[in-house]
């Protein structure tokens, strides 16, 4: 089974051939080189590829991409604001090692313990949230100077040292 990997969402139809632009997070200046199609989110859990024409970046967090059959602003409008998801092996392509959204996929480890595997993160102006599954419950684990202690791309893993009782308030 295929693993997708959510970059972002589509957040505006641009010019009148259908062309649309996507709002990331994979931290740099991004062009959809050797990326054969992207997924939108028609409803939760059920993508749809679309077939990659072109694609430039606007800036590190936005880039226009033209999709087959998408050749009409009006099309293009009917994908906004939809999420875009990439398969895993794409998205590795293009993610570089220090964007936070790189750390999908990473063990969380909280003080030498296991918590709970990255599954989104959350940019913030002063700290990234990581969105992590802890006995069956959603938490949002913020990762900032005080928290984080290292990350071990090696082992796919993030150490943090977190508050006392933070867990506790997603277990409760």
């Amino acid at each position: 089974m295929n693993e997708y990997i959510n970059v972002g969402k589509f957040v505006a139809a641009s010019g009148v051939t259908g062309e649309l632009i996507l709002k990331h997070g994979l931290g740099k200046k991004t062009i959809f080189k050797n990326i054969e199609a992207v997924f939108v989110e028609q409803q939760k859990g059920a993508e749809i590829p679309y077939f990659v024409q072109s694609s430039k970046a606007k800036d590190h967090e936005e880039s226009y991409l033209k999709l087959e059959g998408v050749d009409t602003r009006e099309k293009a409008k009917l994908l906004v604001p939809k999420k875009v998801w990439l398969l895993k092996d794409d998205f590795l392509k293009l993610v570089p090692k220090n964007a936070p959204i790189a750390l999908i996929g990473y063990r969380l480890i909280n003080e030498g313990k296991y918590v709970g595997t990255v599954e989104e993160t959350i940019e913030q102006p002063h700290q990234v949230l990581l969105r992590i599954n802890v006995s069956g419950k959603e938490a949002l684990v913020p990762l900032h100077a005080e928290t984080l202690r290292k990350i071990d791309h090696a082992k796919k893993e993030v150490h943090v040292a977190l508050p006392d009782g933070l867990l506790e308030i997603y277990l409760g």
